[in-house]
């Protein structure tokens, strides 16, 4: 049977052997919190709490800023002491509440009280959702609660999880499948009744023998969920390309996936959406992984949002002397870390740690015009050329030739032998392009 996949792609180095046999542990929250405004794609949250307030586990601190927005609940009981700007992983200044816990995990009412999904309309689940503050957990941060209510929700026909989980070094989606297989099937259960019309499909890789067999059993007698087995290659879990290889469909820059009659979710944010809708817990918590050569201790750690980095890291055993680079998330499209004293946010998935950085004292040559950028982009783009115009200032040409079509997922990078920076290039060719248009 050939295996499901899309067309091209990469295959670095998995780096999975690190944690994906360590079992999730808890790790408690720490002294102060730091929650910031903005965790999601969309308009940042706002703040219903003011300095001085004491605020409880679960409880509601700021409020969605808008329709494409998420709320933001504490993961801790007690005071607000500051509402200022802090550091984010990104580099950038979020307005942020800093809270100062009691640790006496006094929690509001109702919250971990079990409901029954029996009797809940599509509309009562999509609430839940959103008022739950669950987002895209793979990385993007899109509200879940606006991903599974579209204009079109009685023409999407597939309801698709990402279990691929493709990223090199990345294994909490591995952990939580082995873990925890009931809640996440439990989630798929609940975004259905928000999909009526929609069949489930796990997409995972087939680098996950003891996941995929777990899931199988699992889902034997669900009617409307099935398991669909991967190729392993990267970037197998980029929206689009786990859209192709599951139904075939393509979309571009210009749809969302519920133009292909899509929905994705992501394997953590089915947890999510089940601890919200059976157990009325918000998103205050989530899997990471630590990992890489740099740690000492490699694991997959179960976290309240609003600790550090750097508390997080600690508390997992620490870093070996050496380190050279911490990256949060993955090596290909994760982002370097200047500092660890930034909060663990809700599309934290990883730290990252390596003692040799291969690309740090690496010299750009010039263009050799081999082709390998071409030969590893899954969207059949010509990277040379997109990187030839970005190169002359040309954006306009950029665009012509596909360059909103990018997904960053850093295969030209990758493969090109003259040690280009193509994806970032391309990341601020976008930005030009978007900036080009806002004044047209």
């Amino acid at each position: 049977m050939k295996q499901k996949t899309f067309r091209r792609g990469v295959h670095p180095f998995g780096g999975k052997d690190y944690a994906a046999e360590c079992p999730i542990k808890t790790i408690p929250a720490e002294e102060i919190m730091v929650f910031p405004l903005s965790q999601h794609i969309g308009a940042p949250a706002k703040a219903v709490v003011a300095v001085g307030d004491r605020v409880l586990k679960g409880q509601l601190i700021a409020e969605a800023g808008g329709f494409i927005s998420s709320p933001v609940y504490s993961s801790v009981s007690g005071t607000v002491k500051k509402i200022e700007k802090r550091l984010v992983t990104n580099g950038s200044m979020v307005d942020s509440i800093v809270i100062e816990n009691d640790f006496q995990d006094e929690a509001v009412e109702g919250f971990s009280v079990d409901r029954s999904l029996d009797g809940l309309t599509k509309e009562d689940v999509v609430d839940i959702v959103k008022n739950a503050g669950i987002v895209g957990m793979g990385g993007a941060g899109f509200p879940t609660g606006v991903k599974i209510s579209p204009k079109n929700a009685d023409d999407v026909d597939t309801l698709i999880i990402n279990a691929a989980e493709c990223e090199p070094y990345l294994t909490s989606d591995y952990r939580l499948i082995l873990e925890r297989a009931e809640e996440i099937i439990k989630g798929i259960k609940a975004a259905l009744v928000a999909l009526p019309k929609a069949k489930a499909v796990i997409g995972i890789e087939d680098n996950k023998p003891k996941a995929i067999k777990l899931l199988k059993i699992m889902v034997e007698n669900e009617d409307k969920i099935d398991v669909c087995p991967l190729k392993t290659k990267y970037p197998q879990g980029g929206e689009r390309q786990l859209i192709y290889a599951v139904t075939g469909r393509k979309i571009n820059s210009r749809m969302l996936p519920a133009d292909a009659s899509c929905v994705v979710l992501n394997t953590a944010s089915c947890v999510a959406i089940c601890e919200a809708v059976y157990n009325n817990v918000p998103l205050i918590h989530r899997v990471m992984t630590i990992t890489g050569e740099g740690v000492n201790t490699p694991c997959n750690v179960d976290v309240p949002l609003g600790i550090s980095h750097s508390y997080l890291l600690e508390q997992c055993g620490g870093a070996k002397e050496g380190v050279t680079k911490f990256i949060s998330g993955g090596p290909m499209m994760g982002m370097a870390m200047t500092t660890l004293d930034v909060p663990v946010v809700k599309t934290s998935s990883s730290i990252l740690a390596y003692i040799k950085d291969e690309v740090a004292n690496i010299v750009e040559t010039p263009c050799i015009h081999c082709g390998r950028c071409a030969a590893a982009c899954p969207q059949r783009l010509v990277p040379q050329l997109m990187g030839k115009a970005i190169k002359s200032d040309d954006i306009e040409k950029f665009e012509k030739i596909g360059g909103m079509e990018c997904i960053e997922c850093g295969c030209c990078s990758y493969g090109c032998p003259a040690k280009i920076p193509l994806t970032q290039m391309f990341k601020l060719g976008k930005i030009k392009v978007r900036e080009l248009r806002a004044k047209q």
